[in-house]
This record gives C-alpha cells, structure tokens and sequence, in this order.
C-alpha cells in the first residue's frame, strides 16, 4: 500500500457509508454520460444510416433519415423539458457527418468525422493524464461537487481518476485500431455494422472501470458545502460582533454624556 493509498480518518469514516458513496458514484456516471437513453440517441442514427443503405445504398436518404431521427430526439427532450446535451451532440455529429458525405459523394465519410472525434478524444484522455489532470477528473469533478479540488486536496481521488483516463483514453484507441482500417478497406455497409456494434459494448467498459476505480477512492470533497459553510460561519460570527460593537458605542455615549 503506498503512502496514497492509506486510509485517513476521513476516508475511513467515508467507509462506513461506503454503500452510500458507490450509488453516488453511479448516478454522477449516469448523469454525465446520458445512461440508458443516451446510448439510444447514439445509437440510433447511426444504426438508421447503416440500414437504408444496406437496403437501397441510396446516400442521401440513409443521411435524410439519420438526421431526421437525431432532430426528433431532441425535440422529445425539449417537449419533456429534459437535458438536451446528448441529444444535441448527436445532432451536431450526425450533421457533421451529412454535410462531409455529401461533400465528397463517399457514403463511408458519415462515419469520418464521428471516428476523427474517437481518436482525438482518445488523445485527449492520455495527454491530460500525461499531463497530471486527468480528464475524466475536469468532467466528473462538477458532477460531484468537488470541481479541482481532487487535483491538490485529495491525491487518492485523482489517481482514480488517472486510471480511468487511461482506461477511457486506451479502449476508444482499441476501437480506432479497428476501424480506421475497415474505413480503407471494407464496404460502407461493413464499415457501419461494425461501428454500430462498437458503439456501446467498449463505452460500458469505460464507464465500468470508472466506476470500479471510483467506489474504491476517497469519498469527494463537496467545494460547494465548504463555500456554504463558510458563508454560513461569517455571517455568525458577523452577527457576534455586531452587539458587542452596539455595546461598545453605548458605553462611549454613556461616558461622553
């Protein structure tokens, strides 16, 4: 065990709760990372794509479709008033990818854009890692309450967090191994099943292992709470010293008079 892996008393009074930590851990992934409904609208418009052109290879509407399903997403989530951050970054890869196959008339160039985003994602991870800011730490730690203050306050959260960067950052550089080549060398409908089925499956194994490295670190430190706290402290301590001072003034009037 090193020396950031023992257990201080805050950590092992956070044990006691551990149970409570882990689902608080798991509703924050849900909750940055769009859960089940958010793999949906991933999904889908890409799995829409793949199917007309496999049926009539007609490119233009395999891409109508696509971006259709995409604005429809996010037109539920607006008449539900629901988070419309995953639906309107599909929308935005999905027209991306649109406006790049029709562009240059090749149907595989739907998928180029959402793949070039994989790859510097990836890169981003390692680098930020690299780099001593893991970047599942600067999307997490909001989520969380506790912004950077894993970076110098609490030393086991953030190599939970480099972990997990490491493991998002080498599990989507797997799945680019795997399909930069099939960009080159299969079919557009080869292309598209195979990023469908790699959508999800490499996803949860990130989310997964973040999760896993996560529950077992120091609970979070909620910046937020201490900011209310110390308000809450000054304001106290404000309304101390106000009769003292309403005292002190009195005196002095009582002696001048």
């Amino acid at each position: 065990m090193t020396s950031l892996d023992k257990p201080t008393t805050e950590t092992a009074d956070a044990g006691a709760a551990e149970p409570d930590v882990r689902a608080v851990t798991e509703a924050a992934l849900f909750e940055a990372f769009g859960g089940l409904r958010g793999m949906v609208e991933t999904v889908l418009p890409g799995l829409l794509f793949v199917t007309i052109f496999t049926l009539n290879k007609d490119l233009h509407w395999s891409a109508i479709a696509a971006l259709a399903v995409s604005l429809t997403l996010v037109v539920v989530r607006l008449v539900t008033r629901d988070t419309v951050k995953h639906a309107f970054s599909g929308v935005f890869g999905v027209a991306f990818g649109v406006v790049f196959a029709m562009m240059t008339g090749n149907a595989k160039d739907f998928y180029l854009p959402g793949m070039l985003y994989t790859l510097g994602l990836a890169l981003a991870y390692i680098v930020t890692t690299l780099a001593g800011v893991p970047l599942i730490g600067l999307i997490l730690g909001p989520v969380f309450k506790e912004n950077l203050s894993w970076r110098t306050r609490n030393p086991g959260r953030k190599k939970a967090y480099a972990k997990a960067s490491w493991a998002w950052g080498l599990i989507l550089l797997a799945k680019c191994a795997i399909l930069f080549p099939l960009y080159w060398w299969a079919n557009t409908a080869q292309l598209g099943w195979v990023l469908v089925a790699l959508k999800i499956p490499p996803f949860l194994l990130a989310v997964w292992l973040t999760w896993v490295f996560l529950a077992k670190a120091p609970a979070p430190i909620d910046v937020f709470a201490e900011m209310e706290a110390e308000e809450k402290a000054e304001k106290e301590r404000k309304g101390a010293q106000a009769p003292e001072r309403d005292g002190e003034t009195a005196g002095r009037h009582r002696r001048d008079g």
